[in-house]
């Protein structure tokens, strides 16, 4: 099997950081990507069908998530960052971060022990903090939202990669329990749509199912989804649209954009809108009963 448990998702991606990495013209520089994956993260992207040739929108991802980030930190105040289910991303050690911010990864046991022993020898460039914990358990999450929540100001919290893998039903209640804490200002995650779900599975839906991670979230109503939960879009980063400016398109790209001129304005946006980086900001209080929503 290509995908034995979730956390091999994570040695999926760090080999599309190693490829990136390793082109003269890289977008961005992850040293320690091909460490991470190892061989078992080769031995995954062989297996999966299109394995190499899909590694652009993923290589786009990270490099807009390491400009949101660092935008963030620079613009907005931003002191803490909690990365949830951090997988093997490697930005407290590979990103210049000011030396007094606070990370905190929170992932499973196993993923989080390799990551920090992989890495035990080098250093990283602010405060980190790895916290082991099952972001399925509603209580122990609760309880590590308020605690980290109450040892600073102004949090960004980063999901990438994970919502994808959720429910409806989990992303409501995970919207919700941020939202409580009130130094979670914003909330950085990538968003699939409908269409865009379908083509996932149909690649990579075998192999991700057998791994107990089967694809799940990409909400019909996009970004609207978390207004009921206390959260609503400051920005959509448009997946193709970055493509186009980091130089990372898929093969014939420009025929696609062509033909997109003689759509209507709703199915050009639907297009735009087909993957996205988005970055939500809290607004009002949760109302009564959102979750049944």
């Amino acid at each position: 099997m290509a995908i034995e448990h979730i956390s091999d998702t994570a040695r999926w991606v760090a080999v599309y950081r190693a490829m990136e990495s390793a082109r003269p013209d890289a977008i961005f520089r992850d040293p320690f990507a091909r460490r991470l994956a190892g061989e078992r993260g080769e031995e995954i992207v062989e297996r999966m069908p299109r394995g190499r040739a899909m590694a652009w929108p993923m290589i786009v991802r990270t490099a807009v998530f390491d400009e949101v980030i660092l935008d963030a930190i620079e613009h907005d105040g931003v002191d803490t960052i909690v990365n949830l289910a951090a997988g093997l991303d490697a930005r407290p050690w590979r990103l210049r971060l000011p030396r007094e911010l606070r990370w905190v990864d929170v992932d499973l046991p196993a993923i989080l022990e390799y990551k920090t022993s992989s890495l035990s020898g080098e250093s990283t460039n602010c405060r980190y903090e790895a916290v082991a914990a099952d972001l399925r358990d509603a209580e122990a999450r609760r309880a590590l939202f308020e605690r980290i929540g109450s040892e600073g100001e102004r949090a960004l919290v980063v999901t990438e990669g994970l919502l994808v893998y959720l429910t409806r039903e989990q992303v409501g209640a995970l919207a919700t329990d941020l939202r409580a804490v009130p130094s979670f200002r914003r909330w950085l995650i990538d968003l699939a749509s409908p269409r865009l779900l379908e083509i996932m599975r149909k690649w990579w839906g075998r192999q991700v199912e057998q791994g107990a991670a089967p694809f799940q979230f990409a909400p019909e109503e996009g970004t609207r989804f978390f207004e009921p939960f206390g959260w609503r879009e400051v920005t959509f980063r448009s997946t193709m649209e970055d493509a186009q400016r980091l130089h990372r398109e898929m093969r014939m790209m420009w025929l696609w954009r062509f033909l997109g001129r003689f759509s209507s304005a709703k199915r050009r946006e639907d297009f735009r809108r087909f993957s996205g980086t988005v970055l939500l900001e809290a607004t009002t209080p949760l109302r009564s009963g959102a979750l049944n929503d």
